[in-house]
């Protein structure tokens, strides 16, 4: 059953995704998805996205986004959980940054009420109930959701006192950081703050923004609990996989299987899987995987429809959906294998190769 937010009997609770950017750090496996559909734990970003904001009480999800990624995720068909799914498309070969996909979603978003802006690239548990509640509460024109974490200088940092920000700096130099507390990436705004982003211009709410409203004293945080991780890199990617792994534990256990399945390790539907193959720890298989016999994989995501043959060996590897791992094939740590790709028999990819998608590799 969704909780309900507060608010006037009428009034519609909306968020905005913004979900447009082209993810090339994540290259080549964004070569064929957008990061906001990258599967988590064999489920994609944006379905939990979804199921977070249907369980806190919000009405209404509008995707910011190019017309490719538009597309990509019409194609998936992801389940709405009772939420009401709108699109604004940025203008073709335009990016508008972070502000600009806001002041274009102003009539869809209206300005009756406080919304919701999300980044549609981070796992984050956020209580958006209470995000809204302390908006409400300290009656500021901005309210950012903050996170703490050991290094902050690739984020926008905050200098908080009780739940004013006294100072936000964008990315600061090492050793130059107020705090330890970040934008997670999710903020309530004030619908004056359509305001101070002009039309059609490619703006950041980070570094063109925020810092105007800390200096009229209108912009408020709040420190979440749950667990937050950016998919930004490859290695993050990997990393947030095996954090939402350890919170949800479903390793399949069967003592009469000829394999074995280390825990915590995922396994989607219709995965196939040898005699003497060991599986995980660590190890996210998604759906229709063939797994041959005496495979080894741990520390890795497989994405669905991949073939992987007798006797290879995955560890620390993301492998694309679709691919074809040959036999006694070894995919070393870091290495990122596209879609579609074929790795042929007896190859061995040295740490952190990157393979693009299709590409078919026999030395």
């Amino acid at each position: 059953m969704r909780d309900s937010v507060p608010h006037n009997q009428g009034d519609v609770v909306k968020a905005l995704i913004l979900a447009g950017g082209f993810a090339t750090r994540l290259r080549p496996l964004s070569c064929t998805r957008p990061k906001t559909l990258f599967p988590i734990v064999n489920k994609p970003l944006l379905q939990w996205i979804f199921e977070r904001l249907s369980k806190d009480g919000i009405d209404e999800a509008i995707l910011a986004v190019n017309a490719l990624t538009k597309f990509y995720i019409k194609q998936t068909k992801i389940p709405k959980q009772g939420l009401k799914i709108k699109f604004s498309v940025d203008p073709p070969k335009k990016p508008l940054g972070t502000g600009g996909p806001i002041k274009k979603a102003e009539k869809l978003l209206g300005r009756s009420e406080p919304f919701i802006v999300l980044n549609g690239d981070i796992y984050a548990e956020i209580d958006y109930k209470k995000l809204l509640e302390t908006h409400k509460k300290t009656k500021a024109l901005a309210t950012i959701a903050l996170c703490k974490v050991e290094d902050p200088c690739s984020f926008g940092v905050v200098e908080l006192e009780e739940n004013k920000i006294r100072r936000f700096v964008e990315k600061p130099a090492r050793g130059q950081a107020p705090s330890d507390l970040i934008n997670a990436g999710a903020y309530v705004l004030d619908p004056e703050v359509f305001d101070y982003i002009p039309k059609g211009k490619h703006i950041s709410i980070e570094r063109d923004v925020f810092p105007k409203i800390v200096e009229q004293g209108r912009l408020s945080g709040l420190i979440i609990e749950g667990l937050w991780k950016d998919i930004g890199k490859p290695q993050e990617y990997l990393e947030a996989n095996k954090a939402v792994l350890d919170t949800i534990k479903n390793t399949k256990k069967d003592e009469k299987t000829c394999f074995k399945v280390n825990s915590p390790s995922a396994l989607d539907k219709d995965v196939s899987i040898g005699e003497k193959s060991v599986i995980g720890p660590y190890a996210i298989v998604g759906r229709n995987v063939k797994i041959g016999k005496c495979v080894s994989i741990s520390n890795s995501i497989i994405l669905s429809d991949t073939e992987i043959c007798d006797y290879a060996t995955i560890k620390g590897a993301i492998i694309g959906e679709g691919a074809h791992i040959g036999e006694s094939a070894k995919i070393n740590n870091g290495c990122v294998v596209g879609d579609k790709v074929k790795i042929k028999d007896k190859v061995q990819l040295n740490e952190k190769t990157k393979v693009c998608p299709a590409k078919e590799i026999n030395f």
